[in-house]
């Protein structure tokens, strides 16, 4: 089994009418998302699997990668 300390579980959510979800409070909290923030929603077929994230999160990765990929020309 992998290692799971760094793994979180906060409940379920159900998928209102017009396709809304309610993220809940604790992770709210643990990953400081405020009303008005904007999310990226990152999907993988094979397994089913949905991923949120911060999209300055996402975009601080990206422009890392960038960086990366400009030192090494």
């Amino acid at each position: 089994m992998g290692n799971y300390e760094d793994k979180y579980f906060y409940g379920t959510v159900k998928v209102g009418e017009r396709g809304q979800i309610v993220i809940p409070k604790k992770a709210r909290d643990k990953y400081d998302i405020k009303p008005g923030d904007s999310l990226v929603i990152l999907g993988k077929d094979k397994n089913e699997i949905l991923t949120i994230m911060k999209e300055d999160v996402m975009r601080n990765f990206a422009l890392k990668i960038l960086e990366d990929l400009e030192s090494n020309d």
